[in-house]
């Protein structure tokens, strides 16, 4: 008897997969558990293995395609030779397409239509068109130089415009570029000649990662009452303790500061460990502390999960923060490690940044933006002193959240971080 393979829903969040790399062929027969195919998610690409066994016959969504989930991929038997000719495919399709087996009911094409729907009324951002009628330039700045110059020139990082030439009317060739500067981001003049029209573009689709995060954070700004709460922290005990503690080898990045810092301060302060539920219109109160570590992975963003993470010390986050992220860029997190939290952490310090301000992550309330360590003189018993500074900026939700309980949230994070032996205890 034939039977449909569909997209399976692998997190609450997805609506769309796509398919990566089919691992069984037509014709072959698939054990219950053998992994079938590999599957992009807007979390992770994960392998999905068969539930039951059968003979692969027909697959319907070929490798680089898109399908929403319980879309038809696959027609299987469970018989080699069974016929497969009148059968229509089970499932749900995109609503582009006409239906496979009978008209979609009402509320299937309500689901499937609320899926696909852009969030509120977006206005339309299109870009202009190339200037295709653009009249180029013949020459750069006025270099003349023989088409092998410029070859070996680009070849070799020589800057064309410091070279003065010895050919006809002082024409640069190769055996002039011994004289040549090496070309670089400051240079006296251009190297090549443009022959792309002013405004030319190419689009690329969005992934099911990147698709989910435009969606969420458009949702997110466009709904969520955002406020910001600043707060300047005085990072020089940090440094220090850090330092004494890698004296004895024990590792520990300045993240790690702040989410055991973070973890401290929401249980001082549950009031910020909470969130918004927007069906219900109730706000959440989370009894656990689960924070949310943004992570960059190729494609976009995730945010694995430590729990509990006001029960453990320094060492166990550090461990756990740094064994997440490695599951994060290998596409290895199980559901558990990235779904839920109850407040978020991103960190862009590490590339310099001095202070940004994040997106909240719904239904959360609150997320922590944290910069990096800057000099900057502080004040030490009165005197002015060289020191480091860090600047924490905190998102939360209005609905959720007042400007005082934020700014004691804030408080207690400065004072936690300032004094970094506590965070050892």
């Amino acid at each position: 008897m034939p039977f449909t393979l569909t997209m399976p829903k692998l997190s609450p969040t997805m609506e769309v997969g796509t398919i990566t790399k089919w691992r069984v062929q037509e014709g072959s027969f698939v054990k219950s558990g053998e992994v079938v195919f590999e599957v992009a998610t807007d979390k992770a690409t994960v392998e999905h293995n068969a539930l039951d066994a059968g003979y692969l016959r027909k697959i319907l969504l070929p490798e680089g395609k898109e399908a929403i989930v319980n879309q038809p991929l696959a027609i299987f038997t469970e018989s080699q030779n069974e016929s497969i000719e009148n059968y229509q495919p089970e499932g749900v399709m995109p609503s582009v397409a006409p239906p496979m087996k009978e008209e979609i009911s009402t509320e299937q094409t309500a689901t499937v239509a609320k899926k696909t729907a852009t969030i509120g009324l977006q206005a339309s951002f299109v870009p202009e068109p190339p200037l295709s009628n653009y009249r180029f330039i013949e020459k750069a700045d006025g270099v003349t130089a023989s088409p092998l110059a410029r070859k070996l020139a680009k070849e070799k990082n020589i800057d064309l415009s410091t070279i003065k030439g010895t050919g006809p009317n002082q024409r640069i060739t190769s055996r002039d570029l011994d004289l040549g500067q090496p070309s670089g981001i400051v240079t006296f003049g251009r190297q090549e000649i443009p022959t792309i029209a002013p405004g030319s573009y190419e689009e690329e689709s969005l992934s099911p990662m990147r698709k989910v995060i435009s969606q969420r954070l458009q949702e997110s700004k466009t709904f969520i009452p955002h406020f910001y709460v600043v707060q300047e922290v005085d990072a020089g005990p940090m440094v220090q303790l850090r330092a004494q503690l890698k004296n004895y080898n024990l590792l520990v990045s300045f993240n790690d500061f702040v989410v055991r810092a973070s973890a401290l301060a929401l249980r001082a302060h549950p009031v910020i460990n909470s969130g918004f539920h927007s069906v219900n219109n109730t706000i959440i109160r989370f009894k656990t502390v689960d924070i949310s570590i943004a992570v960059s992975v190729e494609g976009g963003l995730i945010t694995p999960i430590v729990r509990h993470a006001d029960y453990k010390n320094l060492g166990e986050l550090s461990s756990e923060v740094k064994k997440l992220a490695k599951l994060a860029r290998e596409g290895k997190l199980s559901r558990e490690e990235y779904m839920g939290g109850s407040f978020s952490i991103s960190n862009l310090g590490m590339f310099g940044i001095t202070e940004f301000s994040a997106v909240i992550n719904p239904p959360q309330a609150a997320i922590l933006a944290v910069g990096g360590l800057n000099d900057a003189p502080t004040i030490k018993e009165g005197k002015v002193v060289p020191g480091k500074v860090m600047k924490l900026t905190l998102s939360a939700d209005h609905r959720v959240i007042d400007g005082m309980e934020s700014a004691k949230f804030m408080k207690e994070l400065q004072k936690l971080l300032e004094n970094p032996a506590a965070l050892l205890l």
